[in-house]
């Protein structure tokens, strides 16, 4: 942390006295702070006790109005290296998620350059609201990383979620942000995601269940460590943004091969975890298939082996990674995807296991090497699943 440049937002809520605690950590661990408070804050932490400790003025107008000094959000917003806001209240969460600029806070948000962390802080029932839930889901899915609030004591006397996290723990977070966002750096790494749909018609499509999650989880994980990521993804209803990445959203597997071909020789390492369909129909009628005969016999043809050809024109710097999604047998078939597709190593898992594959939010996985390493993993949310499959990838990266 030492030399770190930690900028501070303060929003209105009573956990904002906890900041005092976090603003010593960091000033004892050598990081510089700066300190943004909005007015509501000050009714629970004194402006003064903030500029004391980070031994820096604090920002809360957008110019000081005895002086006629303007408060410069452009400059905070070059100034950091992270930018954390805590606490964050379901009212800062709100004009965060759509683009609110009423105090210096939020017009610092919009100016920020680099990334930002938030530690939610609310009552029970706001934490749990839907509202709240899609406004979290609306800054992540811009790149802002959440650290989820914890069970405790609340200030209403009810027990359960929405404390913000312990100082100790904000400290523990932006320790960690540090070590892992720069891991990656000055890496490349291909992610395809989601499945492929093949047309029958301009309505129907062979297609299959898969969400999209693992490589969207993947994409995250590796975008907090630095990288660029190119996502090739399949028709999915998930999004994500990031200064690093670069999204590219196909429908057939015909099209994922395509972009996989623009990209593949510019990148490190390449995880293919999208589910392409095997098969395509032949011939595609041009209007909707009607009802008519008892029974349709569509003609299907292979579709081209999008992680055969990356695993053929692989160099010997380039990572390639796999999944196999079986169902009997799953080790044997890893065994041979590996050796055909020339796979560094390949990520196993099997519907038999409950909570795995496809639409869920977890997934139990097994890494089968090129060096005959074999590894179980216990089931797990998929972004712990992520995190994972890329500590395992570090130790091909160099």
């Amino acid at each position: 942390m030492q030399g770190k440049r930690i900028l501070l937002g303060i929003s209105g809520g009573i956990a904002a006295y906890k900041i005092v605690t976090l603003i010593r950590l960091l000033i004892k661990s050598g990081a510089e702070v700066k300190c943004i408070l909005t007015p509501a804050s000050c009714d629970f932490i004194s402006p003064l006790t903030v500029a004391t400790l980070s031994k820096n003025p604090v920002g809360i107008e957008f110019w000081d109005k005895s002086d006629g000094t303007w408060s410069n959000h452009v400059e905070y917003g070059l100034w950091a290296d992270v930018f954390l806001i805590a606490p964050l209240t379901a009212n800062t969460l709100h004009k965060l998620a759509h683009g609110g600029c009423n105090n210096l806070l939020l017009a610092t948000y919009l100016s920020m350059k680099c990334p930002v962390i938030v530690a939610p802080a609310m009552d029970l029932d706001m934490y749990i609201h839907p509202t709240t839930k899609r406004n979290l889901e609306i800054i992540a899915g811009d790149g802002v990383l959440v650290i989820p609030a914890e069970s405790g004591e609340l200030a209403s006397g009810l027990i359960g979620q929405g404390r913000m996290a312990e100082p100790e723990t904000l400290f523990e977070s932006l320790e960690a942000f540090f070590e892992n966002s720069s891991e990656l750096v000055g890496k490349r790494i291909l992610i395809t995601a989601g499945p492929t749909y093949e047309a029958l018609d301009p309505v129907r499509f062979i297609g299959n269940h898969s969400s999209g999650k693992m490589g969207f989880a993947l994409a995250e994980n590796i975008l907090r460590k630095g990288a660029e990521v190119v996502l090739i993804s399949g028709p999915t209803k998930l999004d994500l943004k990031h200064n690093n990445l670069t999204l590219v959203k196909v429908q057939s597997a015909e099209n994922m091969l395509h972009a996989v071909q623009e990209h593949w020789s510019n990148s490190d390492a390449g995880i293919f975890s999208a589910a392409v369909a095997d098969y395509r129909p032949l011939n595609v009628a041009e209007q909707k298939i009607k009802k008519s005969e008892e029974n349709l016999t569509i003609e299907l043809i292979k579709n081209p082996d999008i992680l055969g050809w990356a695993g053929s024109m692989k160099s010997e710097k380039q990572i390639l990674v796999g999944f196999a999604l079986e169902t009997t047998n799953g080790k044997a078939y890893a065994e041979d995807k590996l050796t055909r597709k020339n796979l560094d190593f390949i990520v196993l898992n099997s519907l038999e296991d409950h909570g795995a594959g496809f639409g869920f939010d977890t997934n139990k996985i097994s890494i089968l090497d090129n060096h005959n390493n074999f590894t179980s993993f216990e089931l797990m949310s998929k972004a712990n699943v992520a995190k994972d499959i890329v500590n395992y990838l570090k130790k091909y990266l160099k």
